[in-house]
């Protein structure tokens, strides 16, 4: 039994040994290719003679005909480009003009020539002044764009500035007096309100309610379909707590009369409407609902998981059946 299982399965026949014989031929051969590359295809010489030649003239140096303000030479230690300023420079190097005491606010443009400053400045300076500027001190002139520091350090010797006048006419301002104004202070009720039916004047006169929280109030209230405790108002958005501490003793209910929804028909949209429930909340009211049947009981909504006790003491008041 195992020699027939050894010949069937180690048994080759003559296509099949062919193919093993020229599979490792193969391998042999892509295995020794990269040893045998260089004896039939040899590399091109390189002449080295020709590449140093061409480095040479690299270093050969070439004046920058484009350039107007300076032109670049090459550096034969280091091979890099260094800026050598021209001959003809935007500047006069030698500082040509007759020096003379000038007041720079009053000085016309024939005085700035014969100064020695270039026209292009002048202008500059022309076109400070004739906007509002002015010169206050002899050093302030080295803020002008284009006069150069040495510039600058040649004339300052020569300014002399003329003292502003002040033109402007003087105003006799009057002393007022005021009168210390007393402040009211709102005079908080002490009686109780009823929060289902109390408009906003009645909360505003609790301490600490202005009208934007007595308005807060409301607005939850009506949400709410009424309070049925008067722990619920001190969940209005913006209400802090020490406020809330501050007036609990003056919060009564009177009418119990709350807004209830039956939840055998209210829609998953009319019970999201309610602060209390949320969409998850009332899907799944509606979900258990169209599995089970109507509700017997208020009660009954304990069956739903997503509903906590907590949760369910909370709306527990405004839910009714029928």
């Amino acid at each position: 039994m195992w020699k027939k299982i050894v010949t069937e399965y180690f048994t080759f026949t003559k296509k099949e040994r062919t193919g093993t014989i020229v599979l490792l031929v193969l391998i042999l051969l892509f295995t020794l290719l990269p040893f045998l590359y260089p004896l039939f295809i040899r590399p091109t010489p390189v002449d080295g003679a020709a590449f140093k030649k061409e480095i040479e003239s690299l270093k050969i140096k070439q004046p920058d005909s484009a350039n107007r303000f300076a032109k670049n030479n090459f550096d034969e230690d280091n091979y890099q480009n260094y800026y050598q300023p021209t001959d003809k420079n935007y500047r006069n190097k030698n500082g040509k003009g007759q020096l003379f005491y000038f007041d720079p606010n009053t000085a016309t443009a024939a005085d700035w020539q014969r100064l020695g400053v270039r026209e292009k400045t002048i202008a500059t300076i022309q076109n400070y002044l004739s906007k509002g500027g002015h010169f206050y001190k002899p050093e302030d002139i080295g803020k002008i764009w284009g006069l150069h520091a040495d510039e600058v350090e040649r004339l300052l010797p020569y300014i002399n500035i003329a003292q502003k006048e002040n033109n402007y006419p003087q105003k006799n301002y009057e002393k007022k007096t005021y009168e210390a104004k007393s402040i009211d202070k709102p005079n908080y009720s002490n009686t109780a309100i009823d929060i289902n039916t109390a408009d906003t004047t009645a909360f505003i006169a609790l301490p600490g309610i202005g009208s934007k929280l007595a308005q807060r109030i409301i607005n939850f209230r009506d949400k709410l379909g009424g309070f049925y405790k008067a722990e619920q108002v001190a969940e209005t958005f913006g209400l802090p707590d020490s406020t809330f501490q501050k007036i609990k003793s003056r919060l009564n209910i009177s009418s119990t009369s709350i807004k209830q929804f039956n939840i055998n028909t209210a829609t998953v949209e009319e019970m999201k409407a309610h602060p209390y429930i949320r969409y998850n909340i009332s899907n799944a009211i509606v979900q258990y609902r169209s599995q089970h049947g109507n509700f017997s009981s208020v009660e009954d909504l304990k069956k739903i998981m997503l509903l906590t006790e907590e949760l369910y003491n909370k709306i527990s008041p405004y839910c009714i059946v029928q």
